[in-house]
């Protein structure tokens, strides 16, 4: 289930929002109520174990 980031054009409020199902369309301000709303890009962050990541090969630049 992702979690998207939100801003009102209406207070200018940023929220995040989990979204179950595809059918959550309809998202509003939970400071303002208002409904428009646009989603915003994320950047995205991956979970890492150890702190480096390498690739299956062991390479720390991700090619060999």
């Amino acid at each position: 289930m992702p979690i998207y980031e939100y801003a009102c054009e209406n207070c200018g409020h940023s929220f995040e929002k989990l979204i179950f199902r595809r059918t959550d369309d309809i998202v509003k301000c939970p400071k303002c109520g208002s409904d428009k709303v646009r989603k915003l890009i994320s950047p995205v962050k991956t979970a890492s174990t150890s702190g480096t990541s390498t690739c299956s090969t062991g390479s720390r630049k991700g090619f060999s």
